[in-house]
């Protein structure tokens, strides 16, 4: 369980940063599904040398939490 919501953190890290490269983003609505995304993940041990992929969570509940500006000076 920890593992998965590490790598529930680790997605999330992702998604914020890969959310910027779009020019005009469409917001979701409530209860749509998540866009396909796939992205290197981080752990406390380290980068993760394999990327993970929303899809290897299909069928499984998935939280994205986003911690604006975690482990960072600011």
């Amino acid at each position: 369980m920890r593992s998965t919501l590490v790598w529930a953190a680790a997605l999330a890290v992702g998604v914020a940063s890969a959310s910027g490269a779009q020019d005009k983003p469409t917001p979701l609505a409530i209860g749509a599904a998540a866009p396909e995304f796939t992205l290197s993940a981080a752990t406390k041990d380290g980068v993760s040398p394999k990327a993970v992929s929303l899809l290897d969570f299909r069928g499984q509940t998935v939280v994205l939490a986003f911690f604006y500006k975690a482990r960072t000076g600011g």
